[in-house]
C-alpha cells in the first residue's frame, strides 16, 4: 500500500514580499537623507558648541561684544601683537582661500580691518561657510570679531572672486606674555543639493 503524499509547506505570499521590500526601501531612503541633513548641519552646529565651550580657540566675542576678561576699550600703544591669518579649505569645495595680508602688527585695542581673496574656481555656484579658531586658546577670549565673513554663509557665483572683510580688536587684558595670535579658517561646503524632480 502507498504512503499517501505528504502535503508542500505554504508559499508565501508576493505581495506580502513585495510589500516588506518597499517598506526597507523607504527606510533606507529616509536614513541616507537624515544622515546628509545631518553633514549640512554640522557646520553651524560645531561652531556654536565651540563658541559656547570655549572649545578649538573661539572667540567670545563675537559681533563686537565684549568678550570674556575685556578691560575697556582703551588702546594700549605700549604694546604690539602679531596677529596670523591662515585659512583651509575642506574637501568638497572648489575654492582658493588665502589673506591679503598674511599678518599685521596692532595695538591691544586698536580696531583693524583686514580682507581674504576668495575665488570659485568651478562652473556651478557655491556656498561656504567659514569656521574660524583662534590659537593659543588663552586668547580666544581677548580677540573680538567686529565684522566676519564668517557671521553668515557666503555664495559665490561660477568663476566668482571677491574681497571678504574681517574687522578685529585685540582687547588690552591679554596676557603680555602672548606676542603672536593665528586667526585661522577653515571653509565648509554647504551648498544645498540640487533637488530631484521625479
Amino acid at each position: 500500500m502507498a504512503a499517501p503524499p505528504i502535503p508542500s509547506p505554504p508559499q508565501p505570499a508576493q505581495p506580502a514580499l513585495a510589500d516588506r521590500n518597499r517598506r526597507l526601501v523607504g527606510k533606507l531612503l529616509l536614513l541616507t537623507g537624515g544622515a546628509f541633513s545631518f553633514g549640512f548641519a554640522l557646520v553651524p552646529l560645531y561652531d556654536t558648541l565651540c563658541r559656547v565651550s570655549g572649545l578649538n580657540g573661539k572667540s567670545f566675542g563675537v559681533g563686537g561684544l565684549p568678550a570674556a576678561g575685556a578691560t575697556g576699550n582703551t588702546i594700549d600703544l605700549e604694546r604690539t601683537v602679531t596677529v596670523e591669518f591662515t585659512s583651509t579649505v575642506m574637501p568638497g569645495l572648489p575654492w582658493e582661500i588665502r589673506p591679503l595680508e598674511n599678518s599685521v602688527d596692532v595695538h591691544p585695542g586698536q580696531p583693524h580691518t583686514t580682507r581674504f581673496l576668495v575665488h570659485n574656481r568651478s562652473g556651478q555656484p557655491n556656498t561656504g561657510q567659514a569656521v574660524p579658531s583662534v590659537s593659543p586658546g588663552q586668547a580666544a577670549a581677548y580677540f573680538d570679531k567686529i565684522e566676519c565673513f564668517c557671521f553668515s554663509q557666503q555664495a559665490f557665483a561660477p568663476g566668482e572672486a571677491r574681497e571678504l572683510p574681517l574687522t578685529f580688536i585685540v582687547r588690552p587684558g591679554l596676557n603680555a606674555e602672548v606676542r603672536t595670535i593665528t586667526l585661522a579658517y577653515a571653509f565648509f561646503n554647504v551648498t544645498a543639493p540640487p533637488r530631484r524632480t521625479t
